[in-house]
């Protein structure tokens, strides 16, 4: 699972090396997060129930090392992570995860509103153990104000995104919303601001010493991330019920010959160079076209059949690149075969085959490290854990505990092991 070395020198170290993360984690959220920060050099400790956490139960799946099913949504998430399986519910359990955060710099956890409190392992009682903690916290709405209407609502991805009004803004007339247009964008959105959140909170403690809760909502970074949705409206461009939502620009799907793709034209520079590549220069001469209103009124009985003529004989990259080339922005609408096989994804490395069975015979893609350095090499990572790989080997190197205390707690069910050649 090596990548594209870097030009840093060799044993220079990676930006958040010494950086230890307890991660009570689930799903994609804090899990993307989290494995950002893994990337970035710091050592990610992911903390499960016995059996896994839920997101090894998504499908589809794959089967593991351990002969277990090991979920799309799990393996995204957790490269370069060590793992230890502890019963939370439990007292004893509690304690553990308590006695190790006392070492770590950082304790993030997703559990769902409310629920590290219940359990005793919230902010208090962790930052108690450990002054200098960050404490990481994220939730469909955020843990302040104690009065917020959906504080303890259960979220996915979904809830945010619906609520942010991107759903019903890209809705066309008469058809429903479209969901979960971009996949899980609620959980990676949130993730890179917890990212944020997190490294300004350390920079902080590296001025002051002291630790703090960082509270990160997905519904706030579904507002901050749909912007536009609350911008627009508040600058007049309403749409009525069932009608289309008139803009002041193209941003359009045309076909090509194998396939879609999209064209953005923004500003009049831009139309001028589509009506002279289209060899319509009479759409230049004044009138409908001599505003971005225009060319959206116009798109459809004029412009796109236009723009289609065109790109008839060409391929969704060959119209895509002949629009670059000419100055206008335009791309193919890939498919999952398109990205896997786009040399551009190839040179930026950013697709790493798992070292499980292949399906297909292809084998089991997931994201490359999108955050690339010019001084530092991008380091291998290791597979996914197992559930409890890493359990004996972290309780005894950060708690001292000898193997017959460790063989007692799991004799009693408040860990698990499951270690594999």
């Amino acid at each position: 699972m090596s990548r594209r070395p870097g030009t840093a020198p060799a044993g220079q170290g990676m930006p958040l090396e010494g950086v230890r993360v307890l991660a009570l984690e689930q799903m994609q959220a804090v899990p993307f997060a989290t494995q950002l920060l893994a990337r970035l050099g710091a050592d990610v400790v992911k903390v499960e129930p016995l059996a896994g956490e839920s997101g090894r139960a998504s499908r589809p799946a794959v089967t593991d090392e351990a002969g277990r099913p090991a979920g799309a949504t799990f393996l995204r998430y957790n490269l370069g992570k060590r793992s230890i399986a502890v019963n939370i519910t439990s007292d004893r359990g509690r304690d553990l995860v308590l006695r190790l955060a006392e070492s770590f710099d950082v304790l993030a956890e997703n559990l769902g509103p409310g629920r590290a409190e219940r359990l005793g392992i919230g902010y208090a009682a962790a930052s108690a153990r450990n002054r200098g903690l960050i404490y990481l916290s994220v939730s469909g709405f955020g843990r302040e104000p104690a009065g917020s209407p959906y504080r303890d609502w259960p979220a996915y991805a979904s809830v945010a995104e619906a609520m942010s009004g991107i759903y019903e803004y890209a809705r066309r007339p008469h058809q429903p919303p479209v969901i979960n247009p971009v996949g899980g964008l609620g959980d990676t959105g949130t993730g890179l601001f917890a990212v944020i959140g997190v490294l300004a909170a350390l920079r902080h403690r590296e001025r002051t010493g002291q630790g703090q809760l960082v509270d990160i909502a997905m519904y706030d970074a579904m507002l901050s991330i749909c912007d536009v949705v609350t911008n627009f409206w508040s600058m007049g461009l309403r749409r009525e019920p069932e009608t289309e939502l008139r803009v002041p620009y193209l941003l359009m799907p045309f076909r090509a010959k194998d396939g879609w793709c999209v064209i953005q034209v923004s500003r009049p520079h831009q139309f001028e160079r589509l009506a002279r590549l289209l060899g319509h220069q009479d759409w230049l001469a004044g009138g409908r076209f001599d505003t971005g209103l225009g060319w959206h009124d116009g798109w459809e009985d004029t412009i796109r059949p236009a723009v289609e003529a065109w790109a008839q004989g060409s391929t969704m990259l060959e119209a895509a690149s002949a629009l670059a080339a000419a100055g206008i922005v335009a791309a193919p609408c890939n498919r999952a075969a398109d990205v896997v096989a786009d040399p551009q994804v190839a040179s930026r490395d950013m697709l790493v085959a798992l070292p499980y069975a292949s399906v297909d015979g292809q084998p089991v893609l997931v994201p490359g490290n999108p955050v690339k350095l010019s001084a530092l090499a991008d380091e291998p990572q290791s597979r996914p854990p197992l559930v409890g790989e890493h359990t004996g080997i972290l309780l005894a190197d950060e708690l001292g505990m000898t193997q017959a205390e460790i063989a007692e707690l799991t004799e009693a069910g408040i860990i698990a092991s499951d270690v594999r050649p």
